[in-house]
């Protein structure tokens, strides 16, 4: 992938319109930022006040990072310099990336009666491997998430790849249940962290007018999973052994880290802005490298390409990701959107057993009967995208608000929790209905065709309603979604972790009907809290915004007093 990088003066300007906020403007630059403040008084504009930018971000040059920075203003700067065929390419990746962590979680289901035989273990116990590898999802992206939105995306990725192939073969050649379980951590920490790391090239390169599309290409990786996953789990275990499983994610992963490390850019805009700023070493793919070196031997009379922006490096930080707990509407955003996830999980990880019970199913047979269920989860992907796209731009009509193509806005005034939560509501009742259906075909015995389609459906607007939260996070967070997306990782794996290790015995005390129909209860009772976003959501985003604009200018203050201190005293 070939990026022009242009001269310092034009990647100065460019950087002008990322970040605007921290540098000083050209006379130009004045002239428009005059004008700009004479638009802002009038309702509607795109470019609001500070105090009413909607906004948040995590500044990793200080040592308290501050959550709520604002988004750059209107610019004349494209958002990204990347053109439509390389964001193709590079959402490509990042869904490719992002489909080892599903994978590994779901390929592993069919396996699970033949595991626990051969480790003399009970499926309890085995299941076990499933609520570790769920809670090391959550944790592993806390730190990943803030290492790639201080450092880049590229080491990120990179560092969590080498720990995953390590795990995989660990695992391939592992003769004890308790290594087996070690491993698993592993595998998780190092597949975990593409999610989050996919919803931070998105930020990079998408608008919030055009994320919903570019967000459902780029989890379609991970949806497609559970369709896949379990299929070829079938037919490892069921033709080749279980240890097959994880000889394949070693020969997959060796496949997808060449195009990884030899074509992928950089995308984080704190290491290389719009995407006009070459990268530093460590955040160069090897087609940088050759193409930076080839600048660089040209005629002394044209000015070399712009190095990467400089950050400050530090140990990655978990609990930037917990702080977002602290806000009332992030953590209600969190919390809920975790009861989903969960909801569907408890399908997922109890379906093995309840085939095996009721079907007499062997591995593969088990296997291909989650297609139906991962199918309806890819679908949702795409459908999600164009619909909340769809929605974000009816509601700008409404409100006669500017959409430019390419170009980022301040969303200050703008009811994005409403653009975002009208898809969700309908999607979490309609997903939690099936899922009751679905637990009464089985409490039934009914024939085989009717859970299947109704786990179509549950996976559909599950999925739906998941990844609506999931934008929205990402919305609040444009310049921070690692780390904000590892906090909704965190949040969810764990809710979905302690689903996994009592789904079986709440099926056991309540039945299968009964206690499907509680966890869909649970999850529709608390679904007055979309109704909360998206009446207060607002108003707590600009109350929070006062408080960090005081705290900003009052460290400002300190700072400048600080200086005069210094200069009295060398006097």
């Amino acid at each position: 992938m070939s990026i022009n990088y242009p001269s310092k003066a034009e990647a100065e300007s460019s950087k002008g319109g990322d970040l605007a906020s921290t540098r000083t403007r050209s006379s130009s630059e004045n002239e428009v930022q005059e004008e700009t403040e004479q638009e802002r008084s009038r309702p509607g504009s795109s470019r609001s006040s500070d105090l009413n930018d909607t906004t948040t971000d995590i500044q990793h040059g200080d040592t308290e990072p501050d959550l709520e920075a604002p988004l750059s203003r209107t610019s004349t700067a494209p958002f990204s310099v990347f053109t439509t065929p390389q964001k193709r390419f590079i959402v490509f990746m990042v869904s490719l990336a992002s489909f080892f962590s599903p994978l590994s979680a779901n390929i592993y289901f069919p396996a699970l009666n033949t595991l626990s035989r051969d480790f003399n273990v009970s499926p309890s116990t085995m299941n076990l491997t499933l609520t570790s590898y769920m809670i090391f999802q959550g944790l592993a992206p806390t730190l990943f998430g803030d290492l790639a939105d201080m450092a880049g995306r590229r080491p990120a990725y990179l560092i969590g790849f080498a720990i995953y192939l390590g795990a995989c073969i660990g695992i391939a050649l592992c003769d004890s249940f308790a290594a087996l379980l070690v491993l698993r951590c592993l595998q998780s920490s190092g597949s975990s962290s593409t999610i989050a790391l996919g919803s931070g090239v998105v930020a990079d390169i998408a608008t919030s007018a055009e994320r919903g599309v570019w967000m459902g290409w780029a989890t379609s990786g991970p949806m497609i999973a559970p369709a896949l996953a379990p299929v070829l789990g079938g037919l490892f275990t069921e033709f080749l052994g279980w240890r097959w499983i994880f000889w394949f994610l070693v020969i997959l992963t060796c496949a997808v880290l060449v195009p990884l490390v030899m074509i992928f850019p950089e995308t984080g805009r704190n290491v290389v802005g719009n995407g006009s700023i070459a990268p530093q070493g460590w955040n160069m793919s090897l087609l940088n490298y050759l193409q930076v070196k080839r600048q660089r031997g040209k005629v002394e009379s044209s000015p070399p390409p712009p190095t990467s922006l400089k950050t400050r490096l530090r140990f990655p930080n978990p609990l930037n990701s917990l702080r977002l707990l602290l806000e009332k509407d992030v953590s209600l955003l969190l919390i809920y959107n975790a009861l989903i996830y969960s909801s569907f999980y408890c399908l997922m990880s109890s379906f093995p057993q309840l085939l095996s019970d009721i079907y007499g199913f062997n591995p593969l047979q088990i296997g291909l009967c989650f297609l139906p269920l991962g199918s309806g989860a890819f679908l949702a992907t795409f459908l999600s995208g164009h619909i909340l796209d769809w929605n974000f731009r009816r509601i700008a009509t409404q409100l006669n608000w500017p959409i430019v193509k390419n170009r980022s806005a301040d969303l200050g005034a703008f009811p994005i929790e409403r653009a975002r939560l009208q898809i969700t509501a309908p999607c979490v009742f309609l997903g939690s209905v099936a899922l009751i259906a679905v637990g009464w075909c089985l409490h039934y015995e009914v024939p085989l065709a009717a859970p299947l389609v109704l786990s179509f459906i549950h996976g559909l607007f599950m999925t739906a309603a998941f990844n609506t939260l999931s934008v929205l996070l990402v919305d609040l967070y444009p310049m921070s979604p690692a780390t904000a997306t590892a906090g909704n990782n965190l949040v969810r794996c764990l809710f979905g972790a302690a689903a996994t290790a009592v789904i079986l015995d709440v099926l056991k005390a309540m039945g299968r009907g009964g206690g499907f129909t509680f966890v869909a209860g649970v999850v529709i009772s608390g679904s007055p809290v979309l109704w909360v976003l998206e009446k207060w959501g607002m108003g707590w985003r600009v109350e929070r915004k006062k408080k960090i604009q005081a705290k900003k200018e009052k460290k400002a203050e300190a700072k400048e007093g600080e200086k005069v201190d210094d200069k009295t005293g060398a006097s």
